[in-house]
């Protein structure tokens, strides 16, 4: 998982710095989007293009993008604005796919070619020759090695035989970092996201190294409903802990928060532990006793995405308790009905969710951390500044949901609070690579009586496509702040 300062990070930032900057200042907020681009690239010289015309082409997507609107068709011609008007509302769902490839950011890098790189020793054993089953590699009069692409079968058997690594595989990116196997390549040789495959993890949007790939949002929906005065409340994921900065409080961030125009704030971690004691029920009922093979745990929606496409068989084990995000909306709506809602996560994937039929009523918009880092920075709000507020706080076992193995913990303190009898048989997956190989286990009747716990990014939910900080920094904080709490478990309700 890459997740430190990069430049494709601050162009990231700074877009929806600016954004957010139009959304809550302008008089005349198209006129402003359009400017954004020249805002990014003021001088006639390029920061990371060849030139200022494709770099400000790129920002102009970037801008669409962070407007939730789609890309401007690549056979016409197109205003950044365009459709600006179906986009200029209080309310605004995401319009799947989630994940674009911006065609004019995308570097078309190679996806699994072999080549022989200039470490080449010329040597006289030429393993990788004889090592080559279709005789792709060959060594020229200068007696350096090539591989005949034509030929290649991308075995990798002269990579693994060379004794200097003079033949490097390359790989693009984006697909060696999709868990899913949804990128390929277009007929340009550009990056191509498969939506019928693809579950919006956002690794393929994390390592790209030219940001071609970035989802949508709703910064500017949301922005226009605090703005109009409505009633919107946020709900905060358990893994904002540092995520704003060391020093940033639980009570300072709700604070912060307040101050952009939110009426209340929630812990999503509050809902987990209703989760939380409802699973470890049902682990007691229908899993201990056999009348079920195993339960999958329903807080990440990449990982069920992926059991419900790639292993429709398992779907039953799926766990029908509701997720915490929408365990703790539900919460609000009951306490506050006229309210609008907001989930801040650090997930691209539940950006998704909420589109879901049985959510929506529910979860009104869903932005990331790294998105309201932007917002807290178009309003001049530093939440380390910000007073202490006083939480009614969530358990131990809630707030420990964000990292790897925090869910499966919170069940089995549930169940030996309630269950001390029975043992709780628990595997863990992080990352969408590792969560398959769980699911085929599973799958082979490998993980009968177990509770099986998926996380679609590396270390859980710290290590989200939408964290402002690197997920060892994040999963520590998490930790610390966990065991730091008072109250370990919830209560039986």
């Amino acid at each position: 998982m890459i997740k430190f300062r990069s430049s494709t990070s601050e162009l990231r930032h700074k877009v929806f710095v600016e954004v957010a900057k139009a959304a809550f200042y302008s008089e005349n907020v198209a006129n402003d989007l359009e400017a954004i681009p020249y805002t990014l690239t003021p001088t006639e010289e390029p920061r990371y293009r060849e030139s200022i015309y494709r770099e400000r082409a790129i920002a102009s997507e970037r801008v669409r993008l962070a407007m939730g609107m789609s890309l401007n068709p690549q056979d016409r011609p197109a205003h950044l604005t365009s459709g600006f008007d179906k986009s200029n509302i209080s309310e605004k769902y995401y319009e799947p796919p989630l994940m674009q490839v911006i065609p004019s950011a995308c570097d078309r890098c190679e996806d699994n070619k072999y080549e022989v790189s200039d470490l080449c020793r010329k040597c006289v054993s030429r393993y990788c020759v004889h090592a080559c089953p279709v005789h792709a590699v060959s060594v020229k009069e200068d007696r350096y090695a090539v591989i005949d692409q034509r030929k290649c079968i991308q075995c990798g058997k002269c990579k693994a035989a060379c004794p200097y690594e003079a033949i490097v595989h390359r790989i693009r990116p984006c697909s060696s970092n999709c868990g899913v196997h949804a990128i390929s390549s277009d007929k340009l040789g550009r990056a191509y996201i498969d939506p019928e495959k693809c579950v919006a993890c956002g690794q393929c949007m994390v390592h790209c190294p030219f940001g071609a790939i970035a989802d949508k949002s709703q910064i500017f929906q949301l922005v226009n409903a605090l703005k109009a005065g409505d009633e919107v409340a946020a709900e905060v994921a358990p893994s904002v802990i540092g995520q704003f900065g060391q020093n940033v409080t639980l009570g300072k961030l709700f604070s912060a928060i307040k101050a952009l125009g939110f009426s209340c704030v929630y812990e999503v971690a509050a809902g987990a532990d209703v989760g939380a004691v409802a699973e470890a029920e049902k682990y007691a009922a229908k899993i201990a006793t056999g009348e079920h093979p195993f339960l999958l745990t329903s807080c990440c929606p990449s990982w069920i995405m992926l059991a419900e496409r790639e292993f429709p068989g398992l779907a039953s084990g799926i766990s029908e308790t509701l997720t915490p995000m929408v365990t703790t909306a539900k919460m609000i709506k009951r306490d506050h009905p006229t309210s609008k809602v907001v989930f801040i996560g650090p997930c691209a994937a539940k950006k998704l969710e909420a589109i879901d039929n049985k959510v929506r009523s529910d979860v009104d918009f869903v932005i990331t951390f790294e998105e309201l880092a932007a917002i807290f920075e178009s309003r001049g709000i530093d939440p380390e500044e910000c007073e202490e507020e006083a939480i009614i706080g969530a358990t131990a076992a809630g707030r420990g949901y964000g990292a790897t193995g925090g869910v499966a913990g919170a069940i089995k303190a549930c169940l030996e609070k309630s269950h001390p009898d029975i043992e709780l048989k628990v595997d863990c997956a992080e990352g969408l690579f590792e969560c398959r190989k769980l699911l085929q286990l599973a799958k082979f009747g490998k993980k009968e009586g177990y509770l099986l716990e998926g996380m679609g990014c590396p270390g859980g939910c710290v290590g989200g496509a939408g964290v402002n900080i690197p997920v060892g920094k994040g999963t520590e904080f998490l930790k610390k702040f966990a065991e730091s709490t008072d109250k370990k478990t919830p209560d039986k309700t």
